[in-house]
């Protein structure tokens, strides 16, 4: 079965190096100020100052992924499993029947039934337009459109529950300049017919705007909708490789107060680079933006896959990553209020029991609580490492005993659990437990590339690559380096940071405490700064120093 899907055609993209885009990119014409259109009464969800909200006015950010409905329509388990995990969204790949087998709509019908059945809201996208004008197989979106239309009895009174992504990916590499107007025309034929929906539109690019067309003529897409209940989605996988690219990117639609989000992002390198999945995730959370991973699982190259054979208990290292890692879903993941209304659930669960500690090493601890009660069920565990009055997400789970991985030797932790139930309601935090890791980190054989990367008067943002260059995997770090000239960490991904003085010391995250032979992992982090920023000179790995690159 699995021949028959494809993995997401977004490693179509032209040959490019870093670079050349961010100066193609740089080249647009910024997206400074522009006003509003008059928007229509919403109904449900709606877009309003470029936020995304709920009918009752609420933010809703989406944190989820994307699901193959179209290739695997009897796997639709999925669709609780996602919501176990804690995401609130789910994006469905739909066909019109252009290229594949259509979706009836009694068959849309049932998949909303189960999106609100598991309190997750619906995007339901056409597939079938991907890479149009590349793709000689791509179907337009003026017949996308059509299929919408199709199924206008099924949609009309969901506009609390679903958003219709028009097209996938709608425009291939190939004069990207021609996706402008069938978008255009494609939002107002729908308007046209009566939908009130919250409207979404990919970009050109199979669609990752590496040649900035959707950039430069977002606010007039914006202002052909009548309703302007209409939202932009990137597509971000190896052209957004550098932090720069991803920020520069996300805050030219902040600014403007033109609505988008993260529609389908990858982490796994490929054969044109290696996306930033890190930045991706720290951008979207820091801006309240919405992302939506690719995919849950059955993709042709399995490497995409977040769970290995639509299997939830067995996520790969990118489902780790994206569920339960720093920026992660079940860490930053809130129900939509739609589902709490009306009397909904809003009791938390119970406290966990304090966990316990066994297995303790030099680089990890495992982790065992008794199980919280709730109403409606406990759907997931939330581990936190707790520093005074600061708390730092460990990882989450659906069980009762986590592994924490990261840690560094000879130093002391204190952990605690939060509980979570299916309506996104968390518990009191449990007691803590306090662990002190024994030494015993082997010394690392290691290179570290430091390069400033964004610099503005106060501040800058920075990147440390860390290198194995011995022959052994390093398994659980901790990186330590002095600011020459009282630069001071003010965020940090990849890993968890502290700062005394000039001292800056990095633990790993559990997505980054691996490093293979020849492997490396990127850290990436904002600071402050005065007059001048020199770059530090000396870098230690689980106390070795390392080489400068």
């Amino acid at each position: 079965m699995r021949s028959r899907t494809r993995t997401h055609t977004h490693t179509r993209t032209a040959p490019r190096v870093a670079a050349v885009v961010a100066a193609l990119l740089g080249l647009l014409v910024p997206l400074l100020s522009f006003a509003a259109p008059v928007q229509a009464a919403a109904t449900g969800i709606h877009v309003q100052n470029g936020r995304l909200l709920e009918g009752n006015g609420n933010d809703f950010v989406m944190r989820g992924v994307n699901h193959a409905h179209t290739w695997y329509p009897g796997e639709t388990q999925s669709l609780a499993d996602v919501k176990a995990l804690g995401a609130n969204t789910v994006r469905v790949v739909l066909s019109d029947g252009h290229r594949w087998t259509k979706n009836s709509a009694e068959d849309v019908a049932g998949v909303i039934a189960q999106c609100k059945a598991n309190r997750l809201i619906c995007v339901l996208e056409v597939h079938d337009t991907t890479g149009y004008g590349e793709e000689a197989a791509a179907g337009t979106l003026d017949h996308a459109a059509d299929y919408w239309i199709g199924l206008k009895g099924v949609l009309t009174g969901e506009e609390n529950y679903v958003i219709i992504n028009i097209g996938n990916e709608p425009w291939g590499n190939t004069d990207p300049a021609g996706w402008t107007e069938p978008t255009i025309a494609a939002v107002k034929k729908l308007r046209d017919a009566g939908f009130a929906h919250t409207i979404m539109v990919d970009a050109p690019n199979w669609g990752q705007d590496w040649q900035g067309v959707m950039r430069a003529n977002a606010q007039s897409v914006h202002d052909a909708d009548p309703t302007g209940n209409l939202i932009f989605s990137i597509h971000m996988y190896s052209v957004y490789d550098t932090a720069q690219e991803i920020t520069d990117y996300l805050n030219a639609f902040v600014n403007a107060e033109l609505p988008i989000l993260i529609g389908e992002f990858g982490g796994p390198p490929d054969q044109w680079g290696d996306p930033d999945e890190d930045t991706m995730m720290a951008a979207a959370q820091q801006l309240k933006l919405g992302y939506l991973a690719w995919s849950w699982s059955g993709n042709t190259d399995p490497i995409l896959d977040l769970a290995i054979d639509f299997d939830p208990t067995r996520l790969s290292s990118w489902g780790q990553r994206v569920f339960n890692g720093a920026n992660g879903i079940a860490a930053t993941s809130k129900e939509a209020t739609v589902y709490a209304s009306g009397g909904g659930d809003t009791t938390p669960p119970t406290a966990p029991g304090t966990p316990t500690a066994s297995d303790v090493t030099s680089s990890s601890v495992k982790l065992a609580w008794a199980a919280a009660t709730d109403a409606t069920g406990v759907t997931g565990y939330d581990v936190v490492r707790v520093s005074g009055t600061t708390e730092t997400a460990a990882t989450s789970t659906t069980g009762t005993s986590a592994t924490v991985t990261g840690l560094a030797p000879s130093t002391s932790y204190t952990f605690a659990v939060y509980a979570r139930d299916a309506a996104g309601n968390r518990s009191q935090r449990s007691g803590t437990v306090t662990v002190t890791t024994p030494s015993g980190g082997s010394p690392a054989a290691c290179g570290v590339g430091y390069r400033v990367t964004n610099e503005w008067p106060g501040g800058f943002q920075g990147e440390v690559v860390i290198r194995n260059t011995g022959s052994a995997a390093i398994n659980g770090w901790t990186l330590r380096w002095a600011f020459p000239a009282g630069q001071r960490i003010s965020n940090l991904w990849g890993g968890t940071a502290t700062q005394s003085g000039a001292e800056v010391s990095v633990a790993a995250a559990p997505y980054t405490a691996t490093i293979a032979p020849a492997g490396s992992v990127t850290l990436g982090f904002t600071a402050t700064k005065g007059s001048t920023n020199p770059t530090p000179t000396a870098f230690t790995l689980n106390g070795s120093t390392c080489s400068l690159s």
